[in-house]
C-alpha cells in the first residue's frame, strides 16, 4: 500500500493527515472548517483516495495552510521513490457553470500556476482568497508541479469544488501505476 501519514504541531495548530493513495475515495475529515472539509472529501473521492484528516488551531487561515502542508508531505511519502508511476496527470471538469483545468506532473519540483477568481470574499465558512494559497502549498510541500484554471463559472461554490475534484482526478492519474514503465518516470534517471 502506498501510505503517507504526517503529524504537524505549532504553536498554533495540531494536525494530523493520513493518505492512501491505493484507497477507495473514502474520506474523514475534520479540520473545524466545514468548506475545507468539503473540499478535502471531494479531493479524495474523485481521486480514489483515502484520506483521514483532524485539524485544530487558533486562525482559519494557520489550520487550512497547516492541513495542505501536512496533505503535500503525506502524498511525497506516499508516492516514495516514484517508481513505476506515470508521473503526470490532468482533468478538464465540469460542476454545473463551472469548468476547470487541472494540470499535474509529480517531477520533485515545486511549481505553481493558479488562476482562480472568486466573487464572494467567503465560501461558506472559509475565505475564498486562501483558495490559490491553499494550491500553491500543497505544491510546494508535495514537491509537484500543479497548473489550476477556472475556464468559466457563475457559482464560487462550484468553482472552488470543481478545483478540488479536478485536483483529485489529475493527482489520481499522476500517481497511477504504468505497467509498462521500468524505474523512475525520467530521462534523467531519478526524479
Amino acid at each position: 500500500m502506498r501510505m503517507g501519514e504526517v503529524r504537524r504541531r505549532t504553536k498554533e495548530t495540531d494536525v494530523r493527515v493520513k493518505l492512501n493513495l491505493d484507497g477507495s475515495g473514502e474520506a474523514r475529515v475534520d479540520t473545524g472548517i466545514k468548506f475545507l472539509d468539503h473540499l478535502l472529501a471531494a479531493l479524495a473521492k474523485h481521486g480514489c483516495f483515502d484520506l483521514e484528516v483532524s485539524a485544530r488551531g487558533d486562525l482559519e487561515h494557520h489550520v487550512a495552510e497547516d492541513v495542505m502542508i501536512a496533505l503535500g508531505s503525506a502524498l511525497e511519502k506516499a508516492l516514495g521513490e516514484k517508481t513505476g508511476i506515470r508521473r503526470t496527470g490532468d482533468a478538464v471538469l465540469p460542476m454545473d457553470d463551472a469548468l476547470v483545468l487541472v494540470a499535474v506532473d509529480l517531477s520533485g519540483r515545486a511549481y505553481a500556476d493558479i488562476d482562480v477568481k472568486f466573487a464572494k470574499k467567503r465560501l461558506d465558512d472559509l475565505s475564498s482568497d486562501l483558495i490559490e494559497h491553499l494550491l500553491q502549498t500543497l505544491a510546494a510541500n508535495g514537491k509537484l508541479n500543479l497548473h489550476a484554471q477556472i475556464l468559466r463559472g457563475r457559482n464560487d461554490h462550484h468553482k472552488a469544488e470543481a478545483m478540488f475534484k479536478a485536483l483529485g482526478v489529475a493527482l489520481a492519474e499522476a500517481a497511477s501505476e504504468e505497467p509498462r514503465r521500468r524505474g523512475v518516470p525520467s530521462t534523467k534517471g531519478v526524479l
